[in-house]
């Protein structure tokens, strides 16, 4: 086997496909039976959807259930500024498109199980490394009949996740840049007449996001770490009410949340690893570098990774010699915009979200007039104020966000090598067992 991918999220399921139209040998570990988890991250920002493009499949992406948004508003203290806007940027897809993740993951490795090069096996839990004279050689895993199994290949991927097992086998350990943030994750239904696109509404230490997701609101409110149980503490009402204050259009909806249950907790992480590889083993996707929500990025740096990693390994493993010099250049290339992005993150946060908590919490230690502390205002913060007013200060944040710090394009090596195939019956099954 030439190559054996840990996790069938974006990065690895987007890699797994490269490298099979390609003709290398493939196969991809997926940890659960099937990709229906919560909180996935489902943005694909113009940069995706453009390798979507050059990959052919872009008609397909855009037949599965999905919603769009070109611009972004805050609305704070009775304003209102647009902040981000998408319809300047050259591309065929001035747009985010949400789509639920495990409908687009599907539509990959549907794409992929068409090639006989790509093996993709389910319900397979990644346990540890096979190493040999310092270098990796493959992986051992669990299988769906509770069997321990071995694949040994020439180069083994972690993109299983931001606690990733590979990485903590192989001794890599990330550097953490987290915020002190974290979101309580809901929802609310949504109507038709109900305001497009996606909005962020900012109170007196309130920081609510709201994304449009068909039939309901996917809903973000934003805490401190360490509050959480503050506030459940001043109940169900309270949280509803500061809702209906901060979103009106929603009021008459709040009452949908009856149960702190269906008030999911995501806990905010940050962080990437100084070295990415070792010899035989990557790291990609947020196993490399984990990405906060700030603009819904994650995805699209992770299949980014998958493009990168496929451009430069494509031609070692064809022929069985991927080094660490052919790794190290993955990093080299993908470093930089990682941590370009994360510093545009951490500035929303730190000169942002942060200092609209903490000063509700200073608020709140200072009144115990509850009704006073609710009723109290916030003005649009000065930066956003002057996006909203200025044009070309809503295109720094499209062009970061849209397309990224450079452009990722499939390289015309690894397109030449990449035969399409019609359609047909599927030509690789799931299989029970990679090895």
């Amino acid at each position: 086997m030439s190559c054996c991918i840990a996790g069938c999220g974006p990065a690895g399921a987007m890699l797994g496909l490269l490298l099979a139209r390609a003709g290398v040998d493939v196969v991809v570990l997926e940890k659960h039976a099937d990709f229906l988890r919560d909180f996935r991250g489902d943005t694909l920002h113009p940069s995706t959807l453009e390798l979507m493009d050059q990959l052919g499949l872009a008609e397909k992406v855009h037949a599965l259930p999905h919603s769009k948004v070109s611009t972004a508003t805050v609305r704070a203290g009775g304003e209102e500024a647009q902040v981000v806007d998408l319809t300047q940027l050259r591309t065929p897809f001035p747009y985010i498109m949400f789509v639920p993740q495990w409908d687009f993951l599907d539509l990959i490795t549907a794409e992929a199980r068409r090639y006989p090069h790509f093996r993709l096996v389910m319900e397979a839990e990644v346990e540890g490394l096979l190493e040999a004279g310092g270098r990796v050689m493959g992986v051992r895993y669990r299988g769906a009949d509770g069997g321990h199994h071995e694949v040994r290949t020439e180069l083994t991927v972690a993109a299983d996740g931001r606690d990733s097992t590979l990485r903590a086998a192989a001794g890599l350990r990330p550097r953490d840049n987290s915020a002190p943030l974290d979101v309580l994750w809901f929802r609310i239904s949504r109507r038709e007449d109900d305001p497009e696109g996606l909005s962020v509404r900012i109170g007196a230490g309130e920081f609510v996001v709201l994304l449009n997701r068909f039939t309901y609101w996917q809903v973000g409110y934003l805490i401190l770490k360490g509050t959480q149980e503050r506030v459940r503490a001043a109940g169900l009402e309270a949280f509803r009410r500061s809702l209906a204050r901060l979103v009106p259009e929603v009021a008459d909806r709040v009452g949908e949340l009856t149960d702190w249950d269906q008030v999911k907790t995501l806990s905010i992480r940050s962080n990437r690893l100084p070295r990415w590889y070792r010899p035989g083993l990557l790291c990609i996707g947020d196993a490399a570098h984990a990405m906060t929500p700030v603009a819904g990025v994650g995805i699209n740096l992770a299949i980014q990774d998958a493009v990168v990693a496929a451009n430069v390994l494509v031609e070692p493993l064809r022929y069985g010699r991927v080094s660490v010099h052919h790794l190290r250049s993955v990093q080299r290339r993908r470093a930089i915009p990682v941590r370009i992005v994360q510093a545009f993150q951490s500035a929303i946060q730190n000169r942002l979200q942060t200092p609209v908590l903490r000063a509700g919490t200073a608020q709140e230690g200072a009144t115990q007039d509850r009704a006073a502390q609710e009723g109290a205002t916030v003005r649009m913060p000065r930066a956003l104020a002057l996006a909203g007013r200025i044009p070309v200060l809503r295109r720094i944040p499209a062009r970061l966000v849209g397309k990224g710090v450079w452009r990722v394009r499939l390289s015309r090596r690894l397109e030449a090598l990449s035969t399409p195939l019609p359609d047909s019956p599927t030509a690789s099954r799931d299989e029970g067992s990679a090895g």
